[in-house]
């Protein structure tokens, strides 16, 4: 399943990373690749509490990206 995750650096020099579908999942890292797997590691377990609780597993989030301009 792919879900989508959002990531910033906070202004420590921190990435922090959330997975909006899947509500308090978040997850850190000194570096972005190091932040990316451990919000994998994040997401598969909050996936595995679901499913052992029962709890329906929320679908994967459809995105598209579009281009605003803006006149100023």
């Amino acid at each position: 399943m792919k879900y989508r995750i959002l990531i910033e650096q906070d202004e420590d020099g921190i990435f922090v990373v959330q997975c909006p579908s899947l509500p308090g999942c978040i997850s850190q890292g000194k570096t972005r690749m190091e932040a990316l797997e451990n919000i994998k590691d994040a997401v598969k377990g909050y996936l595995e509490s679901l499913k052992k609780h029962n709890e329906p597993l929320p679908p994967p989030i459809d995105e598209e990206i579009i281009e605003v301009e803006v006149f100023g």
